[in-house]
């Protein structure tokens, strides 16, 4: 949340280890999102509501009182899961360092006999309607059945669930960690959560628990029905939309009033085994924030890395009007390969090499399996080659792929982890989307940010993205490489490529 000139990131942490257990709510301020200073933890369990852990959950500024965090306790040894909350001891302090959880009303909600208490939790930001009542959506399932429940309260304190979920969907599994919010039709200046009318559509995000993906919708919200009825532009379901193909899940978005934009946080969880994490000391990370909207089609939202990012930026290196014929691979140099942002637009002259598309080819992560980066192809596989070792034993290559349906284009965007790493035992998964972008112009861009053990990739100025965890063996400091290629029969133009050595940021 954004509060009194600060912003405040409260995230899941082991005080204790660098694997899952002994969760409580740690707290870091910044003034810029990129520099962070570490606080105590405004969190961990000390009440008998609690007392078996403190989950996830959201801040809500309410007018006149500040800031409230709603999250989820766990009660017993049964996993019976409630809902509390917990405010500042001092509003004045400008940390907010220390938080209370007032005896009276918690825990704020309990599940009731209809709602299964065992898989509920992860309340959302509050928003208010214009008849009084504040509402949120706590994530559940009912058998297969993923459920979003609503809740109304006029006083913050006493909440009544609505008689039908805002939203729910079969086979879907739990919805954890849900999110709802609103997004401007036109421009990208971000909402208040509270804001209704026919000039926004809302947005609906889980995050699946069987997968350990997410998905979202945009649909249409009925606050005199209190139900959201999603587009069907887009799938409602485990084939639906992403705000990443890839390490990323457990989001949260914030309106940062401030600069009036919506942020996105999302958790980059492991591609690292248990052990491996026990000896390094730290596992999962969050992601660059990204400011996000909607895209002009209105069939999709976009995202990019928020301004501040480029505060990092040093060391500038360009390449322009660089042709790459088939099997070409050029590096960039004169950057910090193991920590850089490239942005890099490719363009080609004929759309009339693609492969042809087969139909049958609905994921995207199967399809860029089978169709790797050392696959030739006709238009593409084009792209980046980062985290590389300089004789190419280890590099994760980062390419769109360019196929022909019976009425269209089909573009692929990977980042193949298969070859990150001489280490057999990694998770080294080749993470892919579809990328909805008009051809007509015979260019794509892309923005890959290079930070040691991850690779986070925004395709078409932030349709599709993908961020990779990898754990190269021999591309690490300073001797990680980065390289343009492609490996099709089209050639290639690096049109524009412009990329930065980054700066460390100031982190706890």
């Amino acid at each position: 949340m954004y509060y009194n000139g600060y912003y405040h990131l409260f995230y899941q942490y082991n005080p204790e280890g660098s694997v899952w257990g002994n969760i409580v709510w740690a707290h870091s301020v910044s003034k810029d999102l990129i520099n962070w200073k570490a606080l105590e933890p405004a969190i961990y369990p000390s009440k008998p509501f609690d007392k078996f852990g403190c989950w996830s959950g959201s801040a809500t500024i309410v007018p006149g009182k500040g800031p409230v965090i709603l999250y989820t306790g766990i009660v017993d040894e049964n996993n019976t899961q409630v809902q509390c909350y917990a405010i500042p001891e001092n509003a004045s302090d400008p940390f907010l360092q220390r938080w209370v959880k007032p005896d009276e009303f918690n825990p704020i909600i309990v599940a009731g006999k209809a709602v299964n208490g065992s898989a509920f939790r992860d309340p959302t930001t509050a928003w208010w309607s214009e008849d009084g009542h504040w509402r949120i959506l706590v994530g559940s399932r009912r058998k297969h059945r993923g459920m979003a429940y609503l809740y109304r309260s006029k006083d913050f304190m006493t909440w009544v669930r609505a008689k039908h979920p805002i939203h729910s969907k079969s086979t879907t599994g739990m919805w954890e960690c849900p999110d709802f919010y609103p997004i401007a039709i036109g421009g990208q200046e971000g909402l208040d959560t509270s804001v209704e009318g026919n000039h926004v559509k809302h947005v609906l995000k889980n995050s699946l628990d069987m997968t350990r993906f997410e998905y979202y919708t945009l649909g249409t919200y009925s606050p005199e029905e209190d139900k959201y009825i999603p587009d069907n532009t887009s799938v409602d379901g485990w084939g639906g939309l992403r705000y990443d193909y890839g390490n990323f899940y457990a989001s949260k978005s914030f309106f940062d009033s401030s600069k009036k934009r919506r942020v996105l946080w999302g958790w980059a969880n492991e591609s690292d085994s248990k052990e491996d994490d026990v000896r390094k000391g730290w596992a999962g990370i969050q992601a660059i924030p990204r400011t996000l909207w909607l895209d002009s089609n209105g069939r999709q939202l976009v995202q990019w890395p928020v301004e501040e990012l480029d505060s990092l930026r040093e060391k500038e290196v360009k390449m322009n009007s660089e042709k790459l014929e088939l099997g070409n691979y050029v590096e960039v140099k004169g950057i910090t390969a193991a920590q850089a942002d490239v942005e890099v637009t490719f363009s080609f002259s004929s759309l009339d090499k693609a492969e042809a598309f087969d139909p049958k080819w609905v994921n995207a992560q199967d399809l860029c399996a089978q169709k790797g980066s050392k696959v030739q192809g006709g238009v593409g596989p084009f792209g980046l080659l980062t985290l590389a070792s300089e004789k190419l034993e280890e590099f994760t290559p980062v390419f769109f792929r360019i196929f022909k349906a019976s009425n269209n284009h089909v573009v692929l965007l990977c980042s193949d982890a298969r070859s990150s790493s001489l280490k057999s035992h990694l998770y080294k998964p080749s993470f892919a989307g579809f990328v909805d972008v008009d051809l007509d112009t015979k260019k794509l861009s892309l923005r890959s940010l290079i930070d040691h053990s991850v690779v986070e990739s925004f395709g078409a100025g932030g349709k599709t993205n993908i961020l990779s965890r990898v754990y190269p063996e021999l591309a690490v400091k300073d001797q990680a490489h980065l390289f343009v290629f492609n490996n099709g029969t089209e050639p290639i133009t690096v049109e524009n490529l412009r990329a930065w050595s980054m700066k460390t940021a100031d982190i706890n």
